[in-house]
Order: structure tokens, then C-alpha cells, then sequence
């Protein structure tokens, strides 16, 4: 890379010989005026407005133009007079945490290259001193005629300059703030802290000028001889928010879908619908007592009835005589033992149920032995 500038870094009594390169490049697409009726280019000539001759750039300087329009002519003796230490000197004038810098003030960026071997020491040791304080450096330096401001700091294993702009040349923010008062919910910081957390970190290596792209497929393709490609159809999007809650719901689970998350919960926060917050969520209604009485007093008819039904079956198919009046007796009381084994569910257990099964159990043992010795 091209140095523009050739100095050196005061940092104390140590001097650090130094070129100062370019950081930044602009990548932007420009164009050349042309006259429309024959495609010729539209050139600039510089011309004296006293006598219309075109002027040449070794015969043009500088001048002060003050309020009443009176230009007063500035020399580059004149400039080359003035007291400017740091014509070409970085000076650093102190070291602070870079929290202290308002980006406001950065500027344009440059790296800091060490000119010769023997500057790879002193570069070295400043470099390294920048990254153990965690601190960068406020310097002056000179450049293009004019003195600015700079900060130094660590990029990578390089120095780099940061223009800074003076603090008088900072506005200040007066009436660029709302004028009315507003009052943000909590519920809707919420969900703006959702979308935030939704749409994450970026890899800012990943970001790319699409217009830029488009322009140069489009010029790429006039030059081919071929038509302007046509521009993609774009969603539209709504003017006046009306309702801010539904608004960041809505983006909160666009976002989220554009990601292939479910839309309807996020590693950041959940996202609830308007109508459940606004409306508090109610109890369970509990069941009503004589409803509940009737449940339970159905289900016991249904369980009693069951075991009635089959000793009937039974006593039907034995068909009569005296074998089905003793089956018939018999299914009576195992249906007469369920029944009374069957416990009450109001005041019942698990003891109560076991007793009536022996109870019944002893019934049907007596009744069959009876209905032996008839028989016999």
C-alpha cells in the first residue's frame, strides 16, 4: 500500500519513524456526466469570472473568503510560517480507556507502518504497551494543512490511526429529540428486547452492498449489448404503526421464521398474544357439589348393575330346574358380595373393601356346601 505520509510517533523522548497509509477504501460506483444527444463527456475548466480565460493549476492559490465576499489571498509562505509542531510529528498527549471516545468523533481511519528496521523496536514496544493497558492514545498530528485530531489503537498486530474531530466541531442534539411525552411499557420493552435477541449477532465479514451488486450486473449486461434487468418486486410495507404490541409480534415471529426458528418461542424471550396479556388468566371452575354427587352415584349404579346383568345371563342359560336355581342362587350371592363389597366413596378405603371381600368370600363358601348336601 501506497504511503500518503511520512513522520513519526512522539512518545515521550522516543521517537518512532513512521508511514502513514490509508485504512479504508471506497468501493462506491461512480459516474461520468455526458451530453445526452451525442454521449460526448462533460469536463470542468477552471475560469477566471474576471476575464473568462481558463486558468492553469500552476496559476491558481488560495484565498480567504470573508462575510462581505472580500477575498483575502493566503500564501504558502504564509502557511509554512505559522508554528505547527506536528508537521510531521504524531505527538500522543495522553492514554485513556477507549470508553472515554465518543464515536461521534471517529473519523477517518489509517495503519501506521514502521519505516525501517530500526522503528520495529520502539513500534513494537508502543504496540504492545497499547494492548496490556487496554488503553489507546490521544495524539495531534498534521495533514492535508490542516492540524487534527487522533487516536491510536491496536488492530491486530498494526497501530491504527482514527481521525478524530475536534469537540467544538460535535453538534449538539437540541430539538432532535421527541417533543411530546411518551411512556413506554414495560411488556413492550419486552418484546422489543425479544426481537433483539431473535435477529442475534451478525458476521459483519457476511455484509455486502447489494445495491452496489445490482449496479454492476446492470452495467455488466448494457455492455453486453442487452436490456437492464428489471428490479425484483419488493413487499411493501405498512406506513403509520397503529398498534406498537401487535407490530413487534409480528416482527419477533418474522423473525424467527426467516431464521427457521419456531415462531412461537426463541432462545430470548417467549412471545405471548395480545389477548392473553391483556386479559388475566382465570381459574378453573371448581365442579359443583350436587354435580359431583350425581357423577359419583351414576358410576356405582353402572358398577353394581354390570355384575347383575351377567348373573342373569347365567341363570337364563342353565334353563330352570333345579341346577339353574342353584346357579341362580349362586350368582345371587357372588352379585349380593360385590355389591356389599363394593365401597362407599365418601367414607371408604382401602380396609372397608378388604373386609367385604372375606365376608363375602365366607357366604359363598356356606352356601355351596349347603347346596352339597341337598343335592346329595
Amino acid at each position: 500500500m501506497r504511503s500518503i505520509w511520512n513522520g513519526a510517533i512522539s512518545f515521550g523522548l522516543v521517537s518512532i519513524p513512521i508511514k502513514l497509509v490509508n485504512a479504508t477504501e471506497n468501493r462506491s460506483i461512480s459516474f461520468r456526466q455526458i451530453h445526452q444527444a451525442d454521449g460526448g463527456r462533460i469536463r470542468y475548466r477552471k475560469v477566471c469570472e474576471l476575464d473568462g480565460e481558463e486558468v492553469g493549476t500552476a496559476e491558481i492559490g488560495k484565498a480567504y473568503e470573508e462575510a462581505d465576499g472580500a477575498l483575502i489571498p493566503i500564501t504558502d509562505e504564509d502557511l509554512a510560517r505559522l508554528p505547527l509542531p506536528t508537521a510531521k510529528t504524531i505527538e500522543i498527549v495522553a492514554f485513556v480507556p477507549a470508553g472515554e471516545i465518543d464515536p461521534l468523533q471517529i473519523d477517518t481511519a489509517y495503519y501506521l507502518s514502521a519505516s525501517g528496521v530500526p522503528a520495529a523496536k520502539p513500534y513494537t514496544l508502543l504496540r504492545e504497551a497499547l494492548k496490556r493497558s487496554e488503553r489507546v492514545a490521544i495524539c495531534k498530528f498534521a495533514l492535508r494543512g490542516r492540524e487534527r485530531l487522533g487516536m491510536l489503537r491496536v488492530v491486530d498486530d498494526v497501530i491504527a490511526m482514527h481521525g478524530l474531530l475536534w469537540p467544538d466541531e460535535i453538534r449538539h442534539p437540541e430539538g432532535v429529540a421527541p417533543d411530546t411525552s411518551v411512556t413506554v411499557r414495560d411488556a413492550e420493552l419486552d418484546l422489543a428486547e425479544a426481537l433483539m435477541d431473535t435477529l442475534g449477532e451478525v458476521d459483519l465479514d457476511s455484509l455486502h452492498d447489494d445495491y452496489r451488486e445490482a449496479v454492476e450486473e446492470m452495467i455488466a449486461a448494457k455492455a453486453e449489448g442487452g436490456p437492464a434487468m428489471a428490479p425484483e418486486p419488493q413487499e411493501e410495507r405498512g406506513g403509520q404503526v397503529i398498534d406498537l404490541m401487535a407490530a413487534l409480534e409480528s416482527s419477533v415471529r418474522a423473525a424467527r421464521e426467516a431464521r427457521g426458528e419456531d415462531a412461537s418461542r426463541g432462545a430470548g424471550a417467549e412471545v405471548t398474544d395480545l389477548s392473553a396479556r391483556k386479559k388475566p388468566a382465570r381459574a378453573p371452575a371448581a365442579p359443583k357439589e350436587s354435580g359431583g354427587k350425581k357423577s359419583t352415584a351414576r358410576t356405582a349404579a353402572k358398577k353394581t348393575a354390570a355384575p347383575a346383568r351377567k348373573s342373569t345371563s347365567k341363570t337364563a342359560a342353565s334353563g330352570g330346574g333345579e341346577a339353574g336355581k342353584k346357579a341362580a342362587g349362586k350368582s345371587a350371592t357372588k352379585s349380593t358380595a360385590r355389591s356389599t363389597a363394593k365401597p362407599d366413596r365418601s367414607a371408604g378405603g382401602t380396609a372397608s373393601r378388604s373386609t367385604a371381600k372375606k365376608t363375602a368370600s365366607k357366604a359363598a363358601e356356606k352356601k355351596t356346601a349347603a347346596s352339597r348336601k341337598r343335592s346329595a
